[in-house]
């Protein structure tokens, strides 16, 4: 593992009653250990996930490549700040990595046909192809294939949002191979029943306080899905036959 774990500061936060800060399970989770070499966020939405991961990529020194920045009617200037509040450790000096988010991907890949414009060649690091030409989900693909590849530090944010199962299982597969020699490790925010299944996974869930760790049967996903397909009479409104 490249990043051992996290820290958090609760004694230092700004402003208990906006978000992320009034969240309990920020208060009363003290650390995180990154022990395994893919670690999955798991929670109901609103839970933090994407928050913590977006303010571990600060912490860590990776960039997100953000669209421009526009104006909303509740604007909250501490959402972006809770990576002030945390401190990690690294195992043996940091490493390069990158966050992928599906609306920061879109971005990235325009951004990466007008690089292409003045030099092709920018293209081989992703598979050889513009990624906008690809279907959104032939694009992810291309690459992960592609970057993760590379020794560091990779976080995601639900990536499994455009991936048929298929591709879904293709992705779990890369993130098997490319980190069974240490040289990849990742931190992934998923719901996907599929990418939770990852052998050796260490999984934390978001869902209690304070953050623990929890066996893949125990989520609510795979309990979910596997009641909902043994019987989803259970789940489905039934139409009055009168």
């Amino acid at each position: 593992m490249h990043l051992k774990e996290v820290v958090f500061h609760p004694l230092k936060y700004p402003k208990e009653e906006c978000y992320p800060f009034n969240l309990s399970l920020f208060h009363e989770t003290e650390r995180l250990a990154f022990d395994a070499p893919v670690t999955l966020f798991v929670g109901e939405n609103g839970t933090g996930k994407s928050t913590l991961l977006e303010a571990l990529a600060a912490a860590c020194n990776i960039h997100i490549w953000r669209d421009i920045q526009r104006s909303r009617p509740d604007y909250n200037p501490y959402e972006d700040k809770f990576y002030q509040y945390i401190s990690v450790e690294w195992a043996n000096g940091r490493v390069p990595g990158s966050f992928f988010g599906s609306k920061v991907f879109q971005y990235f890949a325009e951004l990466l046909d007008e690089w292409a414009a003045a030099d092709r060649g920018q293209l081989n690091y992703f598979g050889g192809k513009s990624l906008t030409t690809q279907s959104h989900g032939q694009s992810l693909m291309s690459f992960f294939r592609s970057r993760y590849r590379i020794k560091g530090l990779y976080l995601m944010d639900e990536p499994e949002t455009a991936l048929s199962p298929r591709s879904q299982i293709e992705l779990l597969n890369i993130l098997q191979t490319m980190s069974a020699d240490g040289h990849a490790q990742f931190i992934i925010a998923t719901h996907s029943p599929l990418l939770l299944a990852c052998p050796q996974a260490l999984i934390y869930t978001f869902d209690k306080s304070p953050i623990q760790h929890i066996q893949y049967e125990q989520t609510d996903h795979y309990l979910i899905y596997k009641e909902f397909m043994m019987d989803r009479s259970k789940y489905l409104k039934q139409k009055d036959k009168t």
